[in-house]
């Protein structure tokens, strides 16, 4: 089969682009500042093959299911009858999940049949980050590929009772991939059983051990409540290196904030609105205390190690983040109280002029009167988290089925 994996990267560029769309709509999460790129760059390197907008680990089996009991039908098909069958698969599958014993984090339970998104289109990029999918270009390629391609898999496709019959001879995905329960599309349910637990296991292992994720999985370490990776009730016994990126992380995520803080304060000053002033500058003094607490660790920090561990990820930051990130650093742990970051013109001017400078004067609300219209009292003022939610969910969905049955 033709490799492509130089159109593979621009994929996973374009469904990195279609995450930012997606928390357009979240408003916390929002990358006002132009930072995302560091932020991303920290969350593949501790949870690879994830997006924020995954739900289940489950969905990492559930889109090869569909897509082989499809290379195993007989002729051929246009791209786009491949498409529209698979979405029917899916789409069909909302309402056995939603009806199921576990459908917490079943996608388009709200949208159902009109569904935009489907959990294949999620996980595309994940699956070949896990090795579970083995064919390296697009998913419109695969459909492509597909509709040009007699069935690959076994001339019986389908036992005595009618059941698909899963064969792993597909060049596209995994000879190891578990089959399916018997009649799953009609029963499923977004738990895990134990072959399945461990087949994503070794994947994790195989393709990704130096991960915080594959530490987790690994040695089966359970996670609570914690809000962030580096609160971990095992963060001890982690891998030095996985220790170290984590403090980093840390350090970024709790000194940045302040800039979205900041600029939500500013926001709200402009739209005159007295509880909203009053809630950030409650905020920003929350911050600014935690800050003050922590300050010393800051000044010791090596934000020279911190670029160099941010560059190791493969993430591309332009300059002008570098820039911004290193200024606002430089202002607020070396030449600015914490209590006065709130009212200090440089770090006021800094943030004014990185919002211009990312959405020009027509674009940013400090500079439009028409953006700043439509703002709506928050944006941006979730302290990153590096998709640790997710993960958190994903790890206990494969450690819960390791202890089940198969």
């Amino acid at each position: 089969m033709s490799s492509f994996g130089w159109l593979d990267h621009s994929e996973h560029e374009r469904r990195k682009a279609l995450d930012v769309i997606k928390l357009l709509s979240e408003r916390d999460t929002r990358d006002e500042l132009g930072i995302g790129t560091v932020r991303d760059g920290f969350s593949d390197m501790f949870f690879p093959g994830t997006s924020t907008i995954q739900t289940r680990a489950r969905y990492f089996l559930f889109v090869p299911w569909i897509y082989l009991e499809l290379e195993n039908k007989h002729g051929r098909s246009a791209a786009e009858d491949v498409a529209q069958t698979a979405r029917r698969r899916e789409l069909g599958l909302i309402e056995v999940l939603a009806s199921s014993a576990d459908p917490a984090g079943t996608i388009g339970v709200v949208a159902r049949q009109n569904l935009k998104r489907l959990p294949s289109n999620i996980y595309w990029q994940g699956l070949g980050a896990w090795g579970i999918r083995v064919f390296s270009g697009t998913q419109p390629q695969y459909h492509r590929f597909l509709g040009r391609t007699q069935k690959l898999g076994s001339v019986n496709t389908r036992d005595d009772d009618g059941e698909p019959i899963y064969r792993s001879v597909s060049a596209n995905w995994h000879p190891s991939i578990p089959e399916p329960p018997r009649g799953w599309a009609r029963e499923a349910s977004l738990s895990l059983l134990k072959r399945e637990a461990v087949f994503l296991r070794e994947r994790v292992l195989m393709q990704k051990r130096n991960t915080m994720l594959a530490f987790l999985i690994d040695n089966g370490l359970e996670s609570g409540s914690e809000s962030f990776p580096w609160q971990h009730r095992h963060f001890a016994e982690f891998p030095e290196g996985v220790k170290e990126q984590l403090q980093h992380a840390r350090s970024f995520s709790e000194t940045i904030h302040g800039a979205a803080l900041l600029y939500n304060l500013m926001l709200a000053e402009k739209k005159a609105n007295e509880d909203w002033i009053q809630d950030y500058r409650d905020r920003l003094g929350d911050w600014a205390s935690s800050f003050s607490s922590r300050r010393a660790w800051y000044q010791k920090w090596n934000r020279k190690r911190f670029w160099e561990i941010v560059a190791s990820s493969g993430a591309k930051i332009p300059l002008g983040t570098r820039v911004f990130i290193d200024r606002w650093l430089g202002l607020t742990i070396e030449k600015i109280p914490s209590g006065a970051v709130g009212e200090s013109d440089q770090t006021r001017t800094l943030i004014r002029e990185r919002e211009r400078s990312l959405k020009g004067e027509n674009g940013a609300r400090l500079f439009s009167a028409r953006a700043l219209e439509i703002w709506d009292g928050r944006s941006g003022t979730q302290q990153l988290n590096f998709r640790w939610p997710q993960a958190r969910t994903i790890t206990a969905d494969i450690l819960t089925g390791l202890q089940g049955s198969y």
